[in-house]
């Protein structure tokens, strides 16, 4: 019956097919088969979203908002429902989207030690609070798909021995060389489990309470998509796969980026594109510029969007020399295969601030730089186990704004403000879709008292607010808060105003003065051009721009017009500039 509703178009039934072959060989045919009657029932359930195509088109009045669901919090109320009321009434129409990171049952990780993927944590609400959002937002939820929690039934019964999950997770004997394997963290890459069978070596990636999936057993990889299916029907119109780089282990490789990695990603496209193709997939993959971009695929067939790793540190380290220089060539020479792929433009996340993403852009030296402003501001570095048994940094634990200014120096708030503004402007400016922190809305100070209770470097950026407090600093215009907030909404408001900020619009870097971060974005028709200057000196600069055909030039952030070819920038400005028919 579901079948008879639903069909599989020949490009993508090939694609699919083609994709279980090179991940199971001879099993493939039975797991296809599988495999397209779960897609038929889904489709049966929910025929809307097949209709959904040109629903998800990105534009220039997209921005997602990156927040956990438990953020915002008042006394009596489910957490996602006050988060829900409270971006209702202060977002509504500047922000288009909300990333909801982890907000199933956990045991670690601040949620990304799932414990169950298709429940929401009952600490937070339920599926209505998730849905009652998704009436002014789209939504982005989380994948968290390369591990599970020790404490989760699927592990549980892989300790106990109870079918089928007894293949569902990666032993390995103990004297294997692992050499070679990628390691992002400092601690064993194998944790022993005392199971029904003896003592087993489980592969534990990120930590000891979080088991690595085994993939090569074709039961797991359907019982994830079953997940992703199941956050489609929820509202799930983006899905952020988390860590995803890690997610097929092949001994004696790094175990990072494998082709079988790229197949399965692949291979969610293919699923997704047949009955939910609104839904766009986004890779998380923390690595140098140029493996962080394959996950691009050809452009039509892998990840829609991937984060774009190496602008947080490359920020960082423009504001901090007031040299724009390595900024500039890096951007330069971005670029996406087609007009279905862009990147996700960020500079602050749940996480840390990534170092290895600057790789190759950055001399060491440079890198060492950033490490040596964070531990000055009052931040923490986290550190990764190279190949050789020694350490390097991996990310820095600090907030933006206090990675920016010295919390404990003596400049005026204003100057920090500004300094943190135009922070925000050349990632907003850039093409692509810009991913805002929850905590740089409001310009967050280090949660150091969070640090000294929970023992993680991370905590030092994810401090929950309750609501009163929250709205008292919005309200109090004086405060950091309030400058901070209000200046991003005028910024994400002309934003979505100028086609030329569409995702997939043109960008050409002009260089010249290097205190001047200065690109030129040109909308996807041609028909409006947009000039973005931002001061990332403390001294105040000139610009001498382009010759306008005699036509004047409108700064549509302060209303001022400009006759001439040269343009002043006070500390840490930033201007926007069309032509002035935009007043």
């Amino acid at each position: 019956m579901h079948q008879s509703t639903f069909s599989l178009s020949k490009t993508l039934a090939n694609s699919i097919l083609t994709h279980l072959q090179m991940l199971y060989g001879d099993a493939a045919p039975d797991i296809f088969a599988t495999l397209v009657e779960v897609l038929g029932a889904f489709a049966a359930r929910h025929p809307k979203f097949l209709a959904a195509r040109r629903s998800q088109n990105l534009s220039e009045k997209d921005s997602i908002l990156i927040t956990y669901g438990d953020q915002i919090q008042a006394p009596g109320e489910a957490t996602l429902q006050t988060l829900a009321d409270v971006l209702g009434e202060y977002l509504t129409g500047i922000i288009s989207s909300v990333h909801l990171l982890p907000f199933f049952p956990y045991s670690s990780d601040d949620g990304f030690s799932v414990t169950d993927y298709l429940a929401v944590n009952p600490e937070m609400g339920t599926w209505e609070n998730i849905h009652t959002l998704h009436k002014n937002f789209r939504l982005m939820f989380d994948a968290v798909i390369n591990h599970i929690s020790v404490k989760s039934d699927w592990f549980r019964a892989f300790l106990h021995g109870e079918p089928p999950y007894t293949d569902y997770f990666i032993t390995v004997d103990p004297d294997t060389d692992l050499s070679s394997v990628t390691r992002p963290r400092t601690h064993p890459l194998l944790t022993p489990f005392e199971t029904a069978a003896g003592k087993k070596y489980v592969w534990t990636t990120f930590s000891a309470d979080q088991a690595d999936l085994n993939y090569k057993n074709p039961a797991v990889l359907l019982d994830i998509l079953n997940v992703l299916l199941t956050y489609v029907s929820h509202g799930a119109d983006f899905i952020r796969l988390d860590a995803i780089g890690y997610l097929w282990k092949e001994v004696g490789t790094s175990c990072i980026h494998l082709p079988q990695t790229h197949a399965v990603i692949q291979l969610m496209r293919a699923v997704l594109d047949a009955v939910a193709p609104h839904v766009l997939l986004i890779t998380e993959t923390n690595v140098p510029h140029a493996e962080n971009i394959s996950y691009f695929g050809d452009g039509h067939n892998e990840a829609q969007l991937v984060y774009n790793f190496s602008l947080p540190p490359l920020i960082l380290h423009t504001l901090h020399t007031a040299d724009a220089t390595a900024l500039s060539r890096w951007a330069a020479s971005l670029s996406t295969p087609g007009d279905e792929a862009t990147y996700f433009n960020f500079i602050a996340s749940h996480d840390g601030i990534g170092v290895m993403p600057a790789k190759g852009i950055l001399t060491d030296a440079e890198i060492d730089a950033l490490v040596q402003k964070t531990l000055a501001h009052g931040g923490l570095v986290s550190h990764k186990t190279n190949p050789d048994g020694s350490q390097s940094p991996y990310e820095l634990n600090i907030t933006l704004f206090d990675a920016l200014s010295d919390p404990n120096g003596n400049e005026p708030q204003e100057t920090q403000v500004a300094r943190f503004m135009a922070s925000q402007a050349m990632m907003l400016a850039l093409a692509g879709v810009p991913g805002i922190y929850v905590h740089s809305l409001v310009g967050s100070h280090n949660n150091l008292i969070g640090v000294e209770e929970t023992g993680r470097a991370r905590t030092i950026n994810r401090e929950k607010w309750l609501r009163g407090e929250l709205e008292g600093a919005l309200a109090n215009p004086g405060s950091v808060a309030a400058q901070v907030f209000r200046q991003y909404t005028h910024l994400l408001k002309h934003r979505a105003a100028h086609p030329a900020f569409h995702p997939h619009g043109g960008q050409e870097i002009i260089g010249g003065n290097p205190a001047i971060f200065a690109l030129r974005r040109t909308a996807p028709d041609g028909g409006e051009r947009v000039l973005c200057l931002h001061n990332v000196s403390a001294q105040a600069q000139t610009f001498s721009a382009p010759k306008n055909g005699g036509a004047p030039i409108f700064d549509f952030l302060n209303g001022e017009t400009f006759a001439g070819d040269s343009i002043p920038l006070e500390p840490y400005q930033v201007r926007w500039l069309a032509a002035s028919t935009r007043q």
